[in-house]
């Protein structure tokens, strides 16, 4: 099993070259943070002069920190060492099973058996171009797997440069690019929903139990899950504003047994990443709606204080049964469907609900950071990567969308001004109607 709870040293000691096995080699002392050491050795030199030569390397490792502490480290054991102990620990559970789902189908069978320090750009390349025979996207998902974990391996002086860094991927043709790639989803037509379609939507879905998260996915381009962990008291009444702050899902680091029945996956678990953390202005009609769950909310506290075989759950959620319990991804699924099929409208992802929302911003040739904020992304180039096609974003539907961009965004098209401009509150008052 890897253990690299020592994997950095404190202090080092080089000793002089000497006879070892009557050849010549040298030992190097590690010195960790408790005091503890560990003494490593290195011969089979043929004459003085190589064992020397090969110490000034070592010697250069130890000075510039790259010293590969533990040097049989399989790449399999490393892998698994990594899914379970920083991703399994720091990312959510969609991340670490998607890492863990390419690591066993696709990276252990072709270089697994490998020691990870004797790697080189060629093995890498090899297994980016066998991914990429696979798929665009199973090639783009590895090389995300391969730079994050190199990276924690660099870190941890498993390795001594990260030989993952400079080796891309096959080049692709524009078919292949629009069609696979992970990253790069041409948004049209046929993904997202001009005003009439929203506006269908929107009232359509008044008399189901998910009115409100189809506001919260259109109007202010929030994911599944935030819709889900949302609470009262994460809405500034006064201010009109609200605060991201969680999400549900499953929790990667607990077991079914540790959790209450049926809350397995329903946990309150950290965002997606550092930035999903945000606050955003509340539009009329979704401040409205809130208002009116609230009144629900109370309600159903109120009527079933008192039932004892199955009470009122005052978790705070706004988006929960009439028992108080917050709401499955899957809840959402069923009735989202049946509004697509029976209005006519695009069999689109609810996600998709979020790319309407972006794409009308980008559109609109407004500042990508200020999106990208919003949309609680960490790196504004995802917002253009995931979001933006060369200009070509739904073309087609254009004229459709001009009043509704004209009344959602800021008439100011200086681009240093829409990073504030975007925080601004979206009346669609004028253009969904009662």
């Amino acid at each position: 099993m890897l253990n690299l709870k020592e994997s950095e040293y404190r202090d080092y000691i080089i000793y002089s070259v000497t006879r070892l096995k009557k050849k010549y080699g040298f030992r190097v002392k590690l010195i960790y943070g408790d005091n503890n050491f560990e003494i490593q050795q290195f011969g089979g030199f043929k004459t003085k002069r190589e064992a020397n030569s090969y110490k000034n390397v070592i010697t250069a490792q130890l000075y510039n920190r790259t010293f590969v502490i533990i040097r049989k480290v399989r790449v399999e054991d490393f892998f698994n060492y990594w899914l379970e102990n920083v991703v399994k620990k720091n990312f959510t559970y969609n991340t670490y099973y998607s890492y863990k789902l390419t690591v066993k189908n696709h990276i252990v069978p072709l270089i697994g058996n490998h020691f990870i320090n004797s790697l080189n750009q060629s093995h890498i390349q090899k297994l980016y171009n066998s991914l990429y025979d696979k798929s665009p996207c199973i090639a783009k998902n590895g090389k995300s797997v391969m730079n994050s974990a190199f990276q924690f391996a660099l870190d941890k002086q498993l390795i001594s440069c990260n030989i993952v860094k400079n080796v891309n991927l096959p080049k692709k043709s524009l078919y292949d690019y629009d069609k696979f790639d992970s990253k790069y989803i041409r948004i049209n037509i046929e993904k997202t929903l001009n005003i009439t379609q929203i506006n269908t939507l929107i009232n359509a879905s008044k008399t189901t139990p998910i009115y409100l998260h189809i506001l919260f996915a259109v109007l202010m381009g929030l994911r599944k899950s935030e819709i889900n962990g949302l609470k009262f008291s994460d809405v500034d009444f006064v201010h009109r504003k609200l605060s991201v702050q969680r999400q549900l899902g499953i929790d990667p680091n607990k077991s079914k047994e540790e959790c209450q029945k049926k809350t397995y996956t329903t946990q309150e678990i950290k965002l997606k990443t550092f930035s999903s953390k945000r606050v955003l202005d509340i539009p009329d009609m979704v401040f409205e709606a809130i208002l009116e769950e609230r009144k629900r909310y109370d309600a159903n506290r109120s009527r079933r204080k008192n039932d004892k075989h199955n009470p009122f759950r005052d978790l705070n959620y706004i988006c929960c049964s009439t028992y108080g319990k917050p709401r499955s991804l899957g809840y959402i699924q069923k009735y989202y469907k049946s509004l697509l099929k029976e209005n006519g409208l695009p069999n689109i992802r609810f996600h998709d609900l979020r790319h309407t929302y972006s794409t009308i911003l980008l559109k609109n040739n407004y500042d990508v950071k200020a999106v990208s904020k919003l949309l609680g992304h960490a790196h504004s180039i995802i917002t253009v990567d995931v979001y933006t096609d060369k200009n070509e974003l739904a073309i087609d539907c254009l004229a459709e969308l001009e009043p509704f961009i004209n009344d959602v965004v800021p008439k100011q098209k200086n681009s240093e001004n829409n990073y504030t401009n975007l925080q601004k509150l979206i009346n669609l008052d004028n253009f969904l109607e009662d």
